[in-house]
Formats: structure tokens, C-alpha cells, sequence
């Protein structure tokens, strides 16, 4: 699938229903409005959840990808879990869109500057109390990981590295996985990496791009 492809897959209206308020407190849920998906353990969530955004980059080299990050174990949240760059929308945020590209430039150093960006993916709810938007973008063409001139923040960030376009376009690679969780067992969706253990919230994101990805969704 080359750029122009990647391009006309993704590009979509925004959103329609309006993002929860961008607050430092949590939103009722019955005020997001907007289209969700979500871990089959969301309704282990508090009533109310917490805005969240999360940048999801396309690295459009010889071999393109999706960007991913892996969080340092030391972290008091998601330790060593592998994520979006992203994080809650601050009050200062306009919206989903600022306040991914500002965590991704906080996080891995990420020009905005040099994101496209191509709309959002459906809401997430997570089990954890968050409600994620997923803001979609490109990379510049023929631009590799390397390019990049990333400079991860060492006190959030131990890896950035890419799934690769071929692995998200096969139907068969994500897998579903079983775990007691909470006091019930909860099923979540697992990506293949050689390195890296792609699950959970990112892993559902990750389903979801792939079936817009495959005009499924």
C-alpha cells in the first residue's frame, strides 16, 4: 500500500460529536457522544472517565509502519507497556489533535510540524477509566524511523520502534488473549512483534486501524 493509498484509507471527517470537555477532571461518560469502542472490561471503570488523545503516526519509509513507544518500567502508570505517544488533554489543549502532537513532541521529540494529519479513529474506553482518542497522521513520504531525528524523554520512553503495514494488513495476525483481571477473566486483543508485547488499549486501537485500513470499517 503505498502513500497515496495510506492516504485515501485514512483521510475521514472529523468526528462529528464533540470531544469530552479538554478538563483536568473526569467527564460522565453519558457526555461522550461520540462513536466508541473500547476493552470488554470498560464497564469495570469508574462513572466518570478521563479525556485522553494519543497521536498514531505512519512512518512512510521503504517499508512503512505504524510508530509505537514503549513506556520505561520505572513509570508509576502502564509501566513497560508499549502505547501511542499521547497522554490526558490538558486544559491549555484546543482539542484531541493539540493535545496529541504536543505529548508526541514531549515524549519522542516529534516535530509537529512534520505530522499530516489525516481525522481520528472511533473513541476507546478503557478499563483503567480513560477515554482515548486516537488522532490519525503521516509522516513525511520516504522518510525512515531513523530520519526522524527522534529524541525520546528519557524518564517516559525506553523504545520507539514500528509494526510494520504488512503485519496491521493481515487479518490473521492479531490474536486474542485470556487473563484474570479484577476479579473476572477479560479477553483483549495481542499483535505479533519479535521484540515487544502489543496488547491492550493499543492492541485495540491497532484492530480498529487495521479494519479501516481494509475498508472493513
Amino acid at each position: 500500500m503505498n502513500a497515496a493509498t495510506l492516504r485515501a484509507r485514512l483521510a475521514a471527517p472529523p468526528d462529528p460529536a464533540p470531544l469530552p470537555p479538554a478538563r483536568p477532571t473526569a467527564v460522565g461518560a453519558a457526555a461522550i457522544a461520540a462513536p466508541l469502542s473500547g476493552d470488554d472490561a470498560r464497564d469495570l471503570s469508574p462513572g466518570a472517565l478521563t479525556p485522553a488523545a494519543v497521536l498514531v503516526p505512519f512512518v512512510l519509509g521503504a517499508a512503512p509502519g505504524v510508530l509505537l513507544t514503549k513506556r520505561n518500567a520505572h513509570l508509576s502508570a502502564h509501566a513497560g507497556q508499549v502505547s501511542f505517544p499521547g497522554g490526558r488533554i490538558d486544559p491549555e489543549d484546543a482539542d484531541a489533535e493539540a493535545a496529541a502532537l504536543r505529548e508526541a513532541e514531549e515524549e519522542i521529540g516529534l516535530d509537529p510540524a512534520r505530522v499530516e494529519l489525516l481525522g481520528r479513529l472511533p473513541s476507546y474506553v478503557t478499563g483503567t477509566g480513560f477515554c482515548i482518542t486516537p488522532v490519525l497522521g503521516l509522516l513525511p513520504d520516504g522518510v525512515t524511523l531513523d530520519d526522524l531525528g527522534l529524541s525520546p524523554s528519557a524518564a517516559e520512553v525506553e523504545a520507539v520502534f514500528e509494526l510494520p503495514l504488512s503485519v496491521l494488513l493481515d487479518p490473521a495476525a492479531p490474536q486474542r488473549r485470556r487473563a484474570h483481571f479484577r476479579g473476572r477473566w477479560r479477553e483483549f486483543w495481542v499483535w505479533p512483534h519479535p521484540e515487544h508485547y502489543i496488547w491492550g488499549a493499543t492492541a485495540g486501537i491497532l484492530v480498529n486501524l487495521a479494519s479501516r485500513l481494509r475498508g472493513v470499517a
